[in-house]
């Protein structure tokens, strides 16, 4: 079955409830690793409730929120879904996440692009996560590669095929980094963030990993995601969460538990706040996300 624009496009998700309490909040800083040092203070406030300002949300815990799941996976998509990958997260925050809050995630489909026959298709979904009296915490969308459903445009009437989102930028070649954050991630770094709600065995199960062509299980994207988030936090904002106001990023390798991810910050000239970033394995000197940039208050 191929995908359709039009059906894709108009689907309707039901809107997501979910009451989030300060241990999902501890446990989800935890799953990132904050906490290794507990002679950490900076950590203190997003793993532990009493510190006198209370318990504080890291800013990425809304890429868990609101997920309608993995939708993609039901037959009426037409989507080739064991050869999706998850390519870019964008995220916009509107006000700091509360540490126990009622929230809405309400999704939809807003792209789908046609890249031509062999070369697959691009889908984006935007989640609005509010609280149940309707303030809009954030804005995430997520752009996932369909390997598997290129020039779909081509057949079955001359579907549509919608404009890109404006293009992310690569980082700078031309200069070193003003700034460089090294962080150790835990063997078992992926056997805890699973329990914010992705159960994929490809993160747990030897012999899935390897069947997928990893040597072994790889650490969740959006756990990534929220290392490179910290990283940030720690070396532009004092540790601030209210202070990363926007982060998008490109998914450009895998990452296994138990490696060090260095990320890479370039201040953008002449645009106070905005920043440019990239991460790197240091053991295999890759790159494993890319293009990123972040706007903070």
């Amino acid at each position: 079955m191929a995908i359709d624009y039009r059906h894709l496009k108009n689907r309707a998700f039901a809107p997501v409830h979910q009451h989030y309490t300060e241990r999902d909040t501890m446990l989800y800083a935890l799953s990132l690793g904050l906490g290794n040092d507990p002679l950490d203070a900076a950590a203190l406030p997003f793993v532990y409730e009493g510190m006198s300002g209370g318990l504080r949300a890291l800013p990425t815990l809304a890429v868990v929120l609101g997920y309608p799941g993995f939708w993609a996976r039901e037959p009426d998509t037409g989507i080739d879904w064991v050869r999706l990958l998850h390519g870019e997260q964008r995220v916009r925050w509107h006000r700091p996440l509360p540490a126990d809050c009622e929230v809405v995630g309400k999704s939809r489909i807003t792209h789908l692009i046609d890249k031509g026959e062999g070369k697959g298709a691009i889908l984006v979904t935007e989640r609005l996560l509010e609280t149940r009296a309707g303030e809009l915490l954030a804005t995430l969308q997520q752009v996932t590669f369909l390997r598997g459903d290129g020039g779909y445009s081509q057949h079955g009437g001359g579907q549509p095929s919608d404009e890109p989102l404006p293009a992310l930028q690569p980082t700078p070649q031309d200069r070193a980094p003003d700034f460089t954050d090294t962080q150790a991630i835990r063997p078992e770094a992926a056997l805890l963030y699973r329990l914010m709600g992705d159960y994929n065995p490809l993160h747990a199960e030897p012999e899935v990993a390897r069947k997928a062509g990893f040597e072994r299980p790889i650490l969740h994207g959006l756990a990534s995601y929220g290392l490179v988030a910290r990283a940030v936090l720690r070396q532009c904002a004092g540790g601030d969460p209210a202070l990363l106001k926007a982060l998008d990023i490109r998914f450009a390798s895998p990452v296994y538990p138990g490696e060090t991810l260095v990320t890479e910050i370039w201040r953008v000239p002449g645009q106070p706040g905005k920043i440019q970033l990239r991460a790197r394995v240091a053991e295999r000197d890759k790159v494993v996300l890319s293009h990123g940039c972040a706007e903070l208050a």
